[in-house]
């Protein structure tokens, strides 16, 4: 159970020639919200639990001896998907050469808002889902909430896709909401003494075997920094596809997927959701972050699971 529960006082401090927005719980950094023109996506990046300790990869913007260097596209806590009327989101970087740029996509943002309620902190931003001729696809309205309580921190996320003409998210493997953790947090291989993490799924699943199965919630759990660090995402029951499929691999991509049905389930399933001129689509998840001497528990996680 939760006991003594404390909530603690959020604060953002803007940067605006960074382009950056940074969320301090309890007086400590919580994470920087980055929109910064030289990225393909908005992100949260770095991430710290409440010891201070960074849960996120350090790659590919403040790399850290040992961490791997794969897939510069992870980079933080993000929101995007590979294939939306044939053009990729998710995987765009630096690393894409010039020829092939023209494949994929980027997600910028426009208005900002942001408010204090209480102990919380919200951002509010659109943004909008651009080929490589900066022509919409999508217009996307995202509310970011932040909140603290005691050793747990948590990130809501509301979003809210309105296509601009015809648009399919076609079954891919690689969405919806994801983020790249520390190497500490991977599921240990031979020859690697870093890593110490570990799934477990609503279902019971474990490991390597949470990829592809569907579950309510998953949590990554690992020692980080001298005690134990567990990352949660909770789906939503209202979310297209719930409960969602899980992409969510032992190298350290944490990834939730809905919209990947065909892919996760062999064939026997396909969604390839479609939206007409106009039409939106909504999705909330919750990110909770705590820190302790062991793992969250089922019970925890569902005092957690209401939002």
């Amino acid at each position: 159970m939760l006991k003594n529960v404390t909530a603690q006082k959020i604060t953002l401090r803007k940067d605006t020639l960074a382009k950056e927005i940074k969320v301090y719980a309890g007086g400590k950094l919580f994470t920087s919200f980055c929109y910064s023109d030289t990225l393909t996506k908005p992100i949260l990046y770095p991430v710290y639990d409440g010891d201070g300790t960074t849960i996120t990869r350090g790659f590919p913007f403040q790399p850290r001896p040992g961490e791997p260097t794969d897939h510069p596209h992870h980079q933080g806590i993000w929101f995007n998907y590979e294939n939306v009327n044939g053009i990729d989101f998710w995987n765009n970087s630096y690393a894409i050469p010039a020829a092939k740029k023209h494949l994929y996509g980027s997600i910028k943002t426009g208005s900002f808002s942001s408010t204090i309620q209480n102990k919380t902190a919200l951002i509010n931003y659109t943004a909008s889902w651009n080929d490589i001729n900066k022509q919409a696809l999508v217009k996307e309205n995202t509310t970011l909430t932040f909140s603290a309580k005691n050793n747990i921190r948590i990130i809501d996320r509301t979003t809210t896709l309105q296509v601009v003409n015809d648009v399919t998210f076609n079954d891919t493997k690689d969405g919806l909401i994801a983020m790249r953790v520390a190497h500490e947090l991977q599921i240990p291989v031979k020859g690697d003494t870093i890593a110490n993490g570990n799934y477990i799924s609503s279902e019971g699943k474990t490991g390597d075997s949470v990829w592809s199965t569907r579950a309510a919630w998953c949590m990554l759990y690992g020692k980080i920094g001298g005690h134990v660090t567990s990352i949660v995402i909770l789906d939503n029951k209202n979310n297209p596809g719930y409960p969602t499929y899980w992409h969510a691999r032992g190298y350290g991509l944490f990834a939730a997927n809905p919209l990947g049905q065909k892919i996760f389930s062999n064939g026997k399933l396909a969604l390839n959701l479609r939206l007409a001129k106009g039409e939106s689509i909504s999705f909330r998840y919750r990110i909770v972050i705590a820190t302790g001497d062991r793992e969250l528990s089922t019970q925890q996680i569902e005092q957690l699971s209401k939002f």
